[in-house]
């Protein structure tokens, strides 16, 4: 395949450097986002119809979306509504808001911040568990994946079901459980009610987990995702965060040939 011969070596010699998990306000308010969202993005969009310091709050769909600190283009979707994270009780109900369909909708922004067009495949979500993360709002980061996770999700995605099952390789020093949805769009996908659907006690072992949804071309050229599980066991180093697998400094952009310049 073009892609990989053309990519693999630039990996291998790709010196990447990744913002860590905990970077958001670390040390600082960890309801820095609920204040940012709540405080001012959802009333200045009250008062003038600007959604100003997000890019964006629909407050009928129940999210905003706004720039992070940390990355040129990393954006994160964040509820309207008070959900401290992977333990609210909210993630367990049907008719709780599409937050990962959201998300999806503005993977655009992450290309469009470094001034090119990315392929689906190089841009990821992913959310932390309690354990791993530094803030007590929920929130989806939407940023680029890692060149190495790509590459190693692409050997192994004709080897993901429709079902949760150990992914054959590991990812960020970790393994993951894996499930394959297909389809180009996420909407109506719900991966957290899939994952509670998986576990015994979801009220109790939801807080724990990370998810990832990383999109795919399967056999075929059929369009979809790979959904992404992890357990957080800190005593062996592990904290439950999937944005491990993302890159704030998106390497794929220098890296990957099917990368599209925009016109300035």
């Amino acid at each position: 395949m073009s892609f990989l011969r053309r990519f693999l070596p630039s990996l291998s010699v790709a010196c990447i450097s990744v913002a860590g998990s905990f970077g958001w306000a670390k040390a600082h308010d960890p309801d820095a986002l609920w204040r940012i969202v709540h405080e001012r993005c959802v009333l200045t969009q009250e008062k003038t119809g600007h959604a100003s310091p997000c890019e964006e709050v629909h407050t009928g769909e129940g999210y905003a979306v706004l720039k992070s600190i940390e990355g040129r283009a990393q954006y994160l979707l964040i509820p309207t509504a008070r959900v401290p994270g992977m333990e609210s009780p909210v993630l367990l109900d049907p008719a709780a808001p599409d937050y990962f369909s959201d998300a999806w909708k503005q993977a655009w922004r992450v290309g469009k911040g470094w001034g090119v067009r990315l392929p689906r495949e190089d841009v990821a979500l992913t959310i932390n568990s309690q354990d791993g993360r530094s803030q007590n709002q929920l929130h989806i980061h939407v940023s680029c994946l890692k060149p190495e996770v790509k590459v190693a999700l692409w050997f192994a995605r004709n080897e993901v079901s429709s079902d949760w099952r150990p992914l054959p390789v590991s990812l960020a020093g970790h393994s993951w459980r894996a499930m394959r949805v297909d389809g180009a769009e996420l909407e109506g996908v719900k991966p957290f009610l899939r994952l509670s659907a998986s576990l015994k006690a979801p009220e109790q072992e939801m807080a724990h987990h990370t998810l990832a949804v990383v999109p795919e071309i399967f056999d075929g050229g059929k369009a979809g995702f790979i959904l992404l599980d992890d357990t957080a066991d800190p005593s062996h180093g592990d904290h439950g965060s999937a944005e491990d697998l993302q890159d704030h400094t998106c390497a794929l952009v220098a890296l990957d040939p099917a990368v599209v310049q925009l016109t300035p």
